[in-house]
């Protein structure tokens, strides 16, 4: 199980536009991977947008954002343009970054579970357990 002080995994996958985004470029910068279950729900679209619009405090602080669920990359964009969400969105359609996380996946949809990663690729803090109403201040304090 992935810990405090571990490295995080140097996971890859497909943002929304089709390119592929690797955690080990925001080495140097802070870096948030969280885990939600499916584009356009009600949990998940309150924890995005209210990652949205915590999005200049987190961008001053230079910390690199990135939402991973099983949708494919055209739900992504679509989820993304209707809610003008500004950071990156993650396609792992089979749970490979969540395994390498220790993120539990059921019946095709990823827990809501959330990492935060030091400038220096270790993680710094995990929310096994998330509170989409008060998330994104619980991560501007840890960035």
């Amino acid at each position: 199980m992935l810990g405090i002080g571990d490295p995080a995994p140097d996971v890859s996958g497909e943002d929304a536009s089709g390119n592929v985004v690797k955690l080990s470029a925001s080495r140097g910068h802070a870096a948030v991977v969280y885990f939600y279950p499916k584009d356009e729900t009600p949990g998940c679209t309150t924890e995005a947008c209210s990652f949205r619009d915590a999005w200049d405090g987190l961008a001053k602080k230079g910390v690199v954002l990135i939402g991973v669920s099983s949708d494919d990359a055209a739900s992504h964009k679509a989820f993304a343009d209707h809610h003008k969400l500004p950071f990156l969105l993650v396609s792992d359609p089979n749970g490979d970054l969540a395994k390498a996380f220790g993120v539990p996946m059921k019946d095709s949809y990823i827990a809501r579970q959330s990492f935060v990663v030091g400038a220096d690729g270790n993680v710094k803090k995990i929310y096994r357990k998330v509170d989409v109403t008060v998330h994104a201040k619980e991560i501007m304090g840890d960035t």
